[in-house]
């Protein structure tokens, strides 16, 4: 087990061993067909409230609304990106700023894989051990371990 690993696993000890069980839920209504029909989906947070979705947010750009794989590529890249500041903590880094991009692509009505790519500002660190981090937080990160498919990342350290 690496360095990173370890440290890695020691904090998600810490939090399993300081916190409760955490709970986080969304609830959607749907009203209709299939295609004609339309929802609205909403987070115990309020972040999303009564969002918009459809067929047509789903299946037709432009459309105004969100749609399911969306919202996925949204908590992964959320999820991933925070798995890279933890590391970089871990290791006594502070970014000035990390951005990722999580592209969902479907085949038909399949996931067919996540492609995450992100920029980062890290003072202190070279680009190499900025790459390792990525990787490693591909691995770890939560999201990343609840899906079972092909997962890829690229980065792009700025400084």
């Amino acid at each position: 087990m690496t360095k990173s690993n370890a440290l890695l696993e020691s904090e998600t000890n810490n939090l399993s061993e300081n916190k409760k069980q955490i709970e986080r839920s969304a609830k959607a209504h749907w009203e209709g067909s299939l295609k004609t029909g339309k929802g609205n989906l909403s987070t115990d947070s309020s972040v999303l409230d009564d969002t918009n979705y459809s067929f047509t947010t789903r299946f037709e750009k432009g459309v105004k609304g969100t749609n399911p794989e969306e919202l996925l590529a949204a908590a992964h890249a959320g999820c991933f990106t925070m798995a890279v500041a933890a590391l970089l903590s871990e290791k006594e880094l502070s970014p000035t700023s990390l951005d990722t991009k999580a592209t969902v692509t479907m085949k038909g009505l399949t996931i067919t894989n996540i492609h995450l790519a992100i920029a980062g500002t890290v003072e202190n660190i070279t680009s190499d051990e900025f790459d390792e981090i990525v990787i490693l937080a591909k691995k770890s990160c939560v999201i990343s371990k609840a899906l079972n498919i092909p997962i890829s990342s690229e980065s792009y350290f700025i400084g």
